[in-house]
This record gives C-alpha cells, sequence and structure tokens, in this order.
C-alpha cells in the first residue's frame, strides 16, 4: 500500500475543536489529578471504559489519595479489583503509590523520567500522565492512537512493530500543541469513537477527513494492520469447588508466575471424568460426598487459554489442606481472579443443591 504524504501540521485545530464539542464525560475527566489520571490510565489497559467506570469510582472511595493507596492492604485491594483482572497492575499501582511516599514525600512526581520509572509505568502511561495532568508535550501512543496515526497517513505498517510506535510519537511531539493534555485525550477520543477499532470508520463525521490520506484513497477499512497473531497455548485444568459444612475450599497460588500470589479454588491439570476426578481426591484423603455438577468453561490469558472442566462437589468432612471461607466471606473479602470467579457465579445456580445436612 502506497504511503501518501499530506500535510499534517494542522492537526490539532480540527481535532481539539472536535473534542471540545464532542468529548464523552468520563469520571476521570473531572479534574486534573495525576493519581486520578494515573489510576484511570493503569485501569483502562485491556479494559473497557463502561466496566472501569464503577471500579474507579469504587477505588478512590476507598483509597482516596497515594498515602491511602501506600498504606493498604493486600486482601481488600485484592478484592476491590476483582474482576478487572491483569491483577500485575493492581500490585505495581502499591508499589509505585510507595515509591512516590518513599521517594517524592507522597506528591506525584512530574517529569516524564521520574514518571517513566514508577513501577509499572510505560512509555505511554507516562506520556498520558504528564500531558493530561501538567500539559507537557509527551505523546501518549496507544492502540487508539496507532489506529489514528495509520490511517491519517495511509501507512501499512504493523502498528505492533516498534518502529512504527517511535514513528508516531517522534511525529506528535513535533506538532503538540500548548494545550498538550486537551491534545493527548482528543486523539484517544477520536480513537475510541469515531475512528474505533472492530467498526466501520464515520468518516463522514470525522473532523480530519480534509487531509487523511486513507480517506482520500479510500483505504480507512483496511487499516491498521497487524502482525500475524501467535497462537495462544492451550492448557486444560480440572477445577474443584469443594464444599463442607457451609463452607468452600480455597487456596493461595504459588508467588510467581501467573496470577501469582492469588485465591483460587483446587485443580489439577487434565481433563478428569467424574470417576477420575473422585479418585484424585481419594487418594489425597478427601472423601468425596456427592459430585453435584460438570461444567466446562474457559478462560483467555494474554498468552495462554485455559480450558476448564469445573466439578461441583460436596465433601463428607473438611481438611487441613485447605482454606474453608463460608459464602459471605468469600463474597466480602476474598478476591478471585476471573478464571476461577466465573466457577463461583454458576454456584448461584446450583446453590440449592449443595447439600448442607447429611
Amino acid at each position: 500500500m502506497e504511503e501518501r504524504n499530506m500535510d499534517l501540521s494542522c492537526l490539532p485545530g480540527p481535532l481539539l475543536a472536535w473534542f471540545y464539542e464532542n468529548k464523552r464525560s468520563l469520571p476521570w475527566r473531572q479534574d486534573k489529578d495525576p493519581y486520578h489520571i494515573w489510576l484511570s490510565e493503569v485501569m483502562l489497559q485491556q479494559t473497557r471504559v463502561e466496566a472501569v467506570k464503577g471500579y474507579y469510582v469504587r477505588f478512590l472511595e476507598k483509597y482516596p489519595t497515594i498515602e491511602a493507596l501506600a498504606q493498604a492492604e493486600d486482601e481488600p485491594l485484592a478484592k476491590l479489583w476483582e474482576g478487572l483482572g491483569y491483577y500485575s497492575r493492581m500490585r505495581n499501582l502499591k508499589k509505585a503509590a510507595q515509591v512516590i511516599c518513599r521517594e517524592f514525600g507522597g506528591q506525584f512526581p512530574q517529569s516524564y523520567e521520574d514518571v517513566r520509572k514508577l513501577p509499572g509505568v510505560g512509555d505511554y502511561t507516562a506520556g498520558a500522565i504528564c500531558s493530561i495532568a501538567f500539559d507537557q508535550k509527551t505523546p501518549a501512543v496507544d492502540g487508539n492512537v496507532l489506529r489514528v496515526f495509520s490511517r491519517l497517513t495511509n501507512d501499512a505498517t504493523p502498528i505492533d512493530s516498534p518502529g512504527m510506535k517511535k514513528k508516531t510519537a517522534q511525529f506528535l511531539q513535533s506538532i503538540y500543541p500548548e494545550q498538550a493534555g486537551d491534545f493527548t485525550q482528543a486523539l484517544m477520543e477520536l480513537g475510541a469513537t469515531l475512528c474505533g477499532p472492530n467498526r466501520k470508520p464515520d468518516c463522514q463525521s470525522c473532523p480530519c477527513a480534509g487531509f487523511c490520506a486513507a480517506f482520500a484513497h479510500n483505504t480507512a477499512q483496511e487499516l491498521p494492520v497487524k502482525s500475524p497473531k501467535k497462537s495462544r497455548r492451550e492448557e486444560d485444568l480440572t477445577v474443584f469447588l469443594l464444599y463442607c459444612d457451609g463452607c468452600y475450599a480455597l487456596e493461595k497460588r504459588e508467588k510467581t508466575g501467573l496470577l501469582a500470589g492469588m485465591w483460587q479454588f483446587p485443580n489439577a491439570p487434565g481433563h478428569l471424568s467424574p470417576q477420575q476426578a473422585v479418585k484424585y481426591l481419594t487418594q489425597r484423603g478427601y472423601l468425596v460426598k456427592e459430585i453435584l455438577r460438570q461444567v466446562e468453561k474457559k478462560h483467555i490469558f494474554t498468552h495462554i487459554q485455559w480450558n476448564m472442566r469445573g466439578f461441583y462437589i460436596c465433601l463428607e468432612e473438611k481438611t487441613d489442606s485447605f482454606l474453608w471461607h463460608t459464602q459471605e466471606e468469600i463474597e466480602q473479602q476474598i478476591s478471585l481472579p476471573t478464571a476461577f470467579r466465573q466457577f463461583w457465579l454458576e454456584r448461584d445456580i446450583f446453590a440449592g443443591e449443595f447439600c448442607d445436612t447429611p
């Protein structure tokens, strides 16, 4: 695909005018507090805006300041994050808050270099914080911005290539207006709405149509180009939702690796049949009273897909191998990763079948 050179130096004017007229009302746009902007940008990574809104409000009610976040206990923090996924984001938020309190007296750093060094903060997040909170001319190049740029320039370079991101950042930095924060948000807004993903771009309503090379070439729907995806590794897993005397069995995962340190239901590798599941538990000293249900679920991580078979099982007696929690404790105190939480939510359907009496 031929790249067409068009003068994009005029981009800020019409884009900002469109943004001021059409920007969405979002809770993190109510002020320029760097803590609020940082939190929203971290939450929005790999997560839809509509899903983040409620989490953002609840999080700030619980942890209104960086100091409060730095002092947060792990379990309540994880419970508040439950369902958002990518739990390393949550752990890095707390680590970064502790760094800010320790090294910057609780005041969010203002230099790009200092922000970039915080745990869990990459080029995009640092650029977004510094531009939106402090009006610095620091580009924040994410998938939305790359999509817009590839269409504006009619560039078929895969947007997930390092060269494309670097080229986009360098160009944007050269045309940043004084309203740096608004310009950053305007680019994000355009890439999330009119020029959004998985939809036909609304070129007729776009403020950039007059100087968009892809619109001129009628190639907007063909862009952006992405490198071929690597196939995900698949793993089979058997999950046990074990019940006894009003409590459910839980355990902690290893402190390193996937879902490090998170709660989980007991599980075993592979897909076990009901007979194999009973044998597996019996060999480990668990007395199975009844298998109530078998369900099939899956969960997709970035590079791995879990194909999960779940058994809802009543045991004759508790064992010391697990930690046992009531329904109320799990719902109010325990944070279950989405991969396992889906079994808990499904459990509501069968709640009446769990055997509370001999």
